[in-house]
C-alpha cells in the first residue's frame, strides 16, 4: 500500500453501489495522493455501513448539501450510467472537479452539453476508462508514440465469459445492497443489445482508441445467435490505420480480451484480464532493431486506484492528464452510437454524423 503524501485530494463519492464497493471506496483509502472524505447515497443502511466500513469522515443524504461542503475537493461519480450527466454537472456547477464513471452518458447530445459545463468551470473532468492505467496497455502506448513508427492495423477483442461471475466473485467483497438505493427508471438491463454496448463496448473503443487514436468512421455487423451476441466492427481510424473491433458476450471460454497492432518498426500482442483480478496486461512488445520481443512486468494492477491517483496528480501538481478526457468520453459515445446506425442500416456510419442515443 503507497504510503500517503502531505498532501492530498479530499474526495466525496456519489454512490454506494457496486462499484464504489469494490473499486472507489478502496481507492480512495488506498491511493496515494487522496482521501475518502465523504459518502453521498439516498440510502440511509448502505451509506452508514459503507462509512463505518471505509472510515469515511462524514455522510450525506443530499447530493447538494455534500456539494456545498469546502472540505470537499472532487466528487466520483459511481451512480447508475443515467445519472452521470445531471450529477457530473451539478458537481461542476460547485466548483468540485469530477471523475465520472463509464459511459460518461447515454447520447450525443447530453455528452456535449457536459463538455460544455466542463470547459465552463475550469475544472478537471475525468472519465473512469481505468484500463488506460494497466500497465501493460501504457507499455504499449509508448512504444506507440515513440519507436513504433507508421501504425498500419490494430485488431482489439472484447468477450465476456459465462464463467467470469464464478471466477470473479471468489475475489471481488461481498457487494451489499439495500431497499432504499435510488434506481433509474425501467430496467437498463432489459435490452440486452443497448446495455452490452454501452456497459463493454465503451472499454473497447476506449482501448482501440487510446492505442490507435481518433476513430472517423464504422461498419458494423451483429450475429445474436446460439445465446450469443457478436458485433464485428471494421474501423477507419484518422491516421490511416485499418481497424476490426470484435464485441462478443458471453463466449464459451475464458475470459477474452486484448489486441495486436502491427507497425513500421514492430508489432505488439496483448492479453488482459477481467479487471477484478487486477492483473495488468500481458503486452509482448516485438521491436524490429533488435528482433527481440520485451515484456513488462506490471506488478501493480489497481487500474482503479492508479486512475484515481493520475486524476489527483492533475488537480494537485499540474500533471497531464493520463486518463481520459470528455473529449475522450464524448467520442466513446459517438463511437457507440455510430456502431448501433450501422448495424440497423448495413452501411458505414462516420462518427461526426451521429447524434442520439443507443
Amino acid at each position: 500500500m503507497p504510503v500517503k503524501e502531505a498532501k492530498r485530494l479530499r474526495v466525496g463519492v456519489l454512490g454506494a453501489g457496486q462499484i464504489a464497493q469494490a473499486a472507489h471506496f478502496e481507492s480512495c483509502t488506498k491511493a496515494r495522493n487522496a482521501d475518502l472524505t465523504a459518502i453521498c447515497d439516498l440510502a440511509d443502511d448502505l451509506r452508514e455501513r459503507m462509512a463505518i466500513v471505509h472510515g469515511a469522515d462524514r455522510t450525506f443524504k443530499d447530493y447538494d448539501a455534500m456539494l456545498a461542503d469546502p472540505e470537499i475537493d472532487a466528487v466520483i461519480v459511481a451512480t447508475a450510467d443515467q445519472f452521470h450527466v445531471p450529477m457530473s454537472i451539478r458537481a461542476l456547477e460547485a466548483g468540485k472537479h469530477v471523475l465520472c464513471e463509464k459511459p460518461v452518458g447515454l447520447d450525443v447530445e447530453e455528452v456535449e452539453a457536459l463538455k460544455r459545463a466542463v470547459i465552463s468551470s475550469g475544472k478537471v473532468f475525468q472519465v473512469g476508462h481505468m484500463k488506460r492505467f494497466d500497465a501493460g496497455l501504457q507499455a504499449a502506448k509508448r512504444f506507440i508514440d515513440t519507436e513504433m513508427g507508421e501504425m498500419v492495423a490494430l485488431k482489439a477483442w472484447y468477450c465476456d465469459s459465462t464463467h467470469r461471475y464464478a471466477m470473479t466473485d471468489a475475489v471481488q467483497p461481498l457487494v451489499v445492497s439495500s431497499a432504499q438505493a435510488r434506481k433509474p427508471a425501467g430496467n437498463p438491463k432489459a435490452d440486452l443489445k443497448r446495455y452490452y454496448i454501452l456497459g463493454h463496448g465503451c472499454h473497447l473503443i476506449d482501448t482501440a482508441r487510446y492505442l490507435g487514436g481518433d476513430i472517423v468512421a464504422v461498419q458494423a455487423r451483429l450475429s445474436q445467435r446460439a445465446g450469443l451476441w457478436c458485433w464485428f466492427v471494421d474501423v477507419e481510424f484518422a491516421n490511416g490505420t485499418l481497424g476490426h473491433l470484435d464485441l462478443t458476450i458471453a463466449v464459451r471460454m475464458d475470459w477474452h480480451e486484448g489486441f495486436q497492432i502491427y507497425g513500421r518498426n514492430g508489432s505488439i500482442i496483448g492479453k488482459t484480464y477481467n479487471p477484478w483480478f487486477y492483473k495488468s496486461s500481458d503486452v509482448d512488445i516485438f521491436r524490429e532493431a533488435d528482433g527481440a520481443t520485451h515484456r513488462v512486468l506490471g506488478a501493480d494492477g489497481h487500474f482503479y486506484r492508479r486512475q484515481l491517483e493520475g486524476f489527483a496528480d492533475v488537480i494537485l501538481k499540474g500533471a497531464p492528464m493520463e486518463g481520459a478526457s470528455i473529449d475522450d468520453g464524448l467520442a466513446s459515445v459517438r463511437a457507440m452510437v455510430a456502431i448501433a446506425r450501422s448495424v440497423e442500416s448495413g452501411r458505414p456510419v462516420a462518427l461526426a454524423d451521429v447524434s442520439g442515443g443507443l
